[in-house]
């Protein structure tokens, strides 16, 4: 009896050791916040056919830089301006437009030289090409300075560098079709295409889809925020995402590919910089994600990145989040209140 006991130990640990062995590894799949462009979309390939010629505003090549297209007719109205005290009831709702037409001025200001922070003078002469496609309401939202259960949520601003894992064009007409699936919303606040050319799609008061499940941690511990009861909290309400296009051979499942072009680190350099956020704040979706599942963006050069953003001035032409600065911006009453009582 004990002999057929030890043997019947035996072939289960050999089974065990077996399926161990023919069992497959689990795959990191590097999904970025786009990746699910190409499931809902189709292949880039086809991106063409679903958007009629009448409607694209064709930004064509010329001087070396990549042809660029975005449904003109859409999303011109500017957002209301300012953050919100709390998140609503409903925290869903599509963001509030006003009948301002959109401008590059609310996406960055351009700063006199007084006003700029830092004295070093820039060591080379750099304008990148810069597109507004402003997202789709559906797709981003009011940035809060509590968080749903009341606790104060106005953190210091970070920056999240994310991979778009889909061509620029394919991520440009995903941005801005309104989704009503609040699975599928999603928006960066800036995509820096391969050829270098920034382009806008959320003003950076306001609050970009790029982070779901996500916390940043700091020497102050961990930073996270939950605006929506039925979703996880996020750093989305204080981090400003920007997204650098994947190169051809990224559009894969791959955990690296050949990196980014010299234009696109050069360009960040020059955005990153009027942010005046510092290299301690600046963070990467893969390191902010809770799930484990995202890894992008795969291939950055952080010392690349370091040595191009030593080389422009910093300055505040874009504020992200809440300065609280002019009481005309402040878009809630009762803030507007709290503020004056206190002064």
């Amino acid at each position: 009896m004990q002999q057929k006991q030890l043997v019947a130990i035996a072939i289960f640990f050999l089974t065990l050791l077996i399926l161990m062995l023919l069992a497959k590894p689990a795959n990191i799949t590097p999904m970025a916040d786009a990746e699910f462009t190409k499931v809902r979309l189709g292949s880039p390939k086809l991106i063409s056919q679903r958007i009629s010629p009448k409607k694209i505003n064709f930004f064509p090549s010329t001087n070396n830089l990549q042809d660029i297209y975005f449904l003109s007719e859409l999303n011109q109205s500017a957002p209301t301006i300012g953050c919100k005290t709390k998140p609503p009831t409903n925290p869903s709702l599509a963001a509030k437009l006003t009948s301002t037409p959109i401008t590059l001025e609310r996406f960055r200001r351009v700063t006199p030289i007084s006003e700029a922070i830092s004295t070093q003078p820039p060591s080379i002469t750099y304008s990148p090409r810069e597109i507004i496609a402003l997202a789709a309401a559906s797709n981003y939202g009011d940035r809060y300075l509590k968080d749903v259960s009341g606790k104060p949520a106005n953190y210091p601003p970070i920056i999240v560098l994310h991979e778009t894992v889909a061509p620029a064009n394919t991520v440009i007409n995903y941005f801005q079709a309104f989704e009503t699936d609040e699975d599928y919303q999603a928006s960066y606040h800036t995509l820096i295409a391969l050829d270098g050319t920034i382009i806008y799609f959320v003003p950076p008061d306001k609050r970009a889809f790029g982070a779901g499940n996500s916390v940043f941690v700091s020497p102050l511990g961990k930073e996270t925020v939950k605006t929506n009861v039925k979703y996880s909290s996020s750093v989305n309400n204080f981090a400003y995402h920007i997204s650098l296009e994947t190169p051809e051979d990224g559009l894969d499942d791959e955990l690296t590919h050949r990196g980014y072009t010299k234009a696109q680190y050069q360009s960040l350099g020059w955005l990153v910089a009027k942010t005046n956020v510092s290299l301690e704040r600046i963070t990467t979706h893969r390191k902010v994600d809770r799930s484990h599942s995202r890894i992008d963006p795969r291939s950055f050069n952080f010392k690349t990145f370091e040595n191009w953003l030593s080389k422009f001035p910093r300055t505040n032409e874009i504020v992200i989040g809440c300065p609280l600065t002019r009481p005309e911006d402040i878009i809630d009453a009762g803030l507007l209140m709290t503020q004056k009582a206190s002064e």
